[in-house]
């Protein structure tokens, strides 16, 4: 087990606090009004200098180093999901119809953590630290569109290092691994467009059923046959929708799924064959099909030393090498600009009944966890000379 050291024992009512008020008030991406005045709030309570309205909602916390030839940053993502709470917590949503189902509030609760035990010891900062509070990542994403106003030019920041709560993994461990741990990401919508005709005189129409059902079919063999064995990748249709009446040949079909691969050239692979086979299709059943692709979060990569410090800080013990993950981050954007270095916090813990998965209405961890996840920020800030 990681050692709580006793100064961060001791912001534990604090920090629960605060992951009960942000837990209260869950905000979607890019209105997070509520929970970006809560932030700030507490910023400068702790004397931390802030910077607000960066990317709409998202505020960022300054804390200069007595040497300050580095700038480390650390990021918590703010926004909610749009999911109804069904836990009976005495702090549970109180805006209807939204949740914090991703931990989101556990994140800005540790780096929060993390100022008020920095603001005890300003004077063994070293290093310039960045708290960097980032709306909108479970869509359309905000990683992006700070960097694009400059954040990290603006601060000098010259490594990132962000967490997210994990049920996949213990209560107590972390997990990480160097290289590619989370998934590149993509979304598509196809419209096939067939004609319409009388049930029964089916040769009079172009089914859209039939034709969407080849594509999803012609589609499975992209991940077995085209596809090296030992690339991961995945493809999904996850919907699909089509018809109108019990004795009607189906004009129109839609279908919507998503890819998720590690390597670019992979992804890229992916929609290329697709829409081959698309042509393909329409040649044969005479018909139009178009597909819309949207490339959204790049792979989360971990830099290799960044990873070393991670071990060195917390110990070999208390790491769960893990598989890489095929859920997504738009922290991956980051890491595409500088080293960057992303993990587990495992909140796990079948005894207690923290079991269910992220974006579930019943999702929750045991609040300690928080804790770990402020200690594992201060070893790492020692491990790299960022704070003595």
């Amino acid at each position: 087990m990681i050692h709580i050291e006793k100064e961060i024992i001791k912001l534990k009512d604090e920090v629960m606090l605060i992951r009960r008020e942000l837990h209260k008030i869950p905000e979607i991406g890019f209105e997070e009004e509520k929970t970006s005045q809560f932030i700030a709030k507490k910023l400068e309570e702790y004397g931390i200098k802030v910077y607000k309205n960066i990317t709409k909602t998202g505020v960022v916390g300054y804390l200069k180093g007595s040497v300050g030839k580095n700038t480390i940053a650390f990021r918590a993502d703010m926004d909610a999901l749009s999911i109804k709470e069904e836990t009976n917590l005495s702090y549970k949503s109180e805006h209807e119809g939204f949740m914090h189902a991703c931990g989101h509030d556990a994140h800005m609760s540790v780096v929060l953590g993390l100022a008020k035990y920095l603001s005890f010891h300003k004077e063994n900062v070293r290093d310039n630290i960045v708290f960097l509070f980032q709306p909108a990542e479970e869509g359309p994403g905000g990683a992006q569109p700070m960097i694009e106003e400059g954040v990290l030019e603006k601060f000098n920041i010259d490594k990132i290092i962000g967490l997210h709560v994990y049920p996949e993994v213990v209560q107590g461990k972390i997990g990480c691994k160097k290289g590619a741990l989370m998934a590149q990401t993509g979304e598509f919508d196809i419209k096939v467009y067939g004609e319409s005709s009388h049930g029964a005189i089916p040769q009079k129409g172009k089914d859209s059923i039939v034709i969407a059902a080849n594509i999803i079919s012609a589609y499975q063999t992209i991940i077995s046959r085209s596809t090296n064995p030992i690339e991961g990748a995945v493809l999904t249709i996850g919907k699909m929708w089509a018809g109108e009446r019990r004795n009607v040949i189906a004009g129109s079909a839609y279908l919507e799924g998503t890819i998720r691969t590690f390597h670019e050239e992979v992804y890229k692979k992916i929609k290329e064959r697709m829409s081959a086979i698309a042509k393909g299709i329409e040649k044969m059943y005479d018909c139009r099909i178009e597909i819309t692709f949207r490339d959204m979060y790049p792979a989360v990569v971990n830099d290799d030393e960044l990873v070393d410090v991670l071990i060195n800080a917390i110990g070999n013990e208390n790491i769960e090498f893990i598989e890489p993950q095929m859920i997504a981050e738009d922290f991956s954007y980051f890491q595409r600009q500088i080293p960057g270095l992303f993990f587990f916090l495992g909140v796990r813990n079948e005894k207690e009944g923290y079991v269910y998965p992220l974006h579930h209405c019943q999702f929750n961890f045991h609040e300690e966890v928080l804790l770990t996840g402020i200690q594992v920020y201060v070893n790492i800030l020692r491990t790299l000379k960022g704070l003595e």
